[in-house]
């Protein structure tokens, strides 16, 4: 396949994948100006930047930007001294940009004012977006851009098929309390042949603190794992006191930008803490172990 076709083909699907280009050499190299190899979600390539070794640094290096969705510029000497164990005698240097290829995708549950809003802008900035609700009629009405994904049904036929995983943002801002708890819950049941619930890049839910902890605390009791609750992070959003639908709109996205230009989810644990701190909320390992029981 033709590497232009294959990244069409990645964006068509929603498949992670990295674009790497050698965009200089000097000297001697097994790759030239500008030799150009997609690096896909399964591991799998099309083209290439010249085999051997530095080929294989620059695979790992495409996956590490599928995660942090950051280009990364990389250069090579190619000499004994700096690959001993390669054989390379090149003697050239070469150096290779990375980029992602594939847009984020944004999984919206609800269709309100809020959800509307959100995915509007979310569309506006650059992510992929889907709006999912049970609500048929609301949702085909809803006012949003063409290229919007509109998602109808429950949302425990939904959720499951929509395959939310490690490198997507999911935003749950449904018309209440009841209806985020069961997206919640349905978002973390294991896909049919799996024994782990798909565990999002970024997972935020819109709602007071006293609601967050209420929702957690049953969600818990009822068997969602303590490590997956513990991704949530709620009240969604930067604390800029929004207050309006479009201003709450704002500081989600904002925090999503935030997540990508910020290094994607590197320091997971830290970032999540930090945007719980700057919430007011207490942390859900807390309430794990304060549940726990001998």
């Amino acid at each position: 396949m033709d590497i232009w076709e294959a990244i069409v083909e990645c964006r068509r699907r929603g498949e992670a994948a990295a674009l790497a280009t050698i965009t200089s050499t000097l000297g001697s190299t097994p790759g030239k100006d500008p030799m150009k190899m997609l690096v896909r979600a399964d591991g799998t390539i099309v083209g290439s930047v010249g085999g051997g070794c530095l080929e294989a640094e620059v695979w790992e290096a495409a996956r590490g930007v599928m995660t942090t969705l950051r280009p990364a510029t990389l250069t090579f000497t190619l000499t004994e001294e700096h690959y001993p164990d390669s054989g390379l005698i090149c003697g050239g240097t070469l150096t290779v940009f990375i980029e992602p290829v594939t847009q984020p995708r944004v999984h919206v549950f609800g269709a309100g004012h809020v959800g509307a809003a959100t995915a509007r802008l979310a569309h506006e900035a650059g992510f992929r977006v889907r709006v999912y609700d049970d609500r048929k009629d609301l949702l085909l009405r809803a006012s949003l851009p063409e290229g919007v994904d509109r998602v109808p049904g429950p949302f425990e036929e939904t959720a499951a098929a929509s395959l939310a995983g490690g490198l997507d943002f999911v935003i749950v801002v449904t018309r209440g309390h009841h209806d985020d708890a069961r997206a919640l819950r349905c978002l973390a049941t294991p896909p049919a042949g799996e024994r782990e619930p798909r565990a999002p890049r970024f997972l935020g839910m819109i709602g007071s603190r006293a609601k967050r902890k209420l929702l957690l605390e049953r969600l818990q009791g009822e068997g969602v794992p303590g490590a997956w609750l513990e991704r949530i992070v709620s009240p969604v959003g930067l604390p800029i006191g929004a207050r309006t639908a479009p201003e709450i709109a704002v500081s989600i996205v904002a925090q999503l930008i935030q997540q990508v230009r910020g290094g994607g989810m590197g320091g997971e644990a830290q970032r999540r803490a930090a945007a719980q701190e700057a919430a007011g909320a207490p942390a859900v390992r807390a309430l794990t172990r304060k549940s726990r029981r001998p």
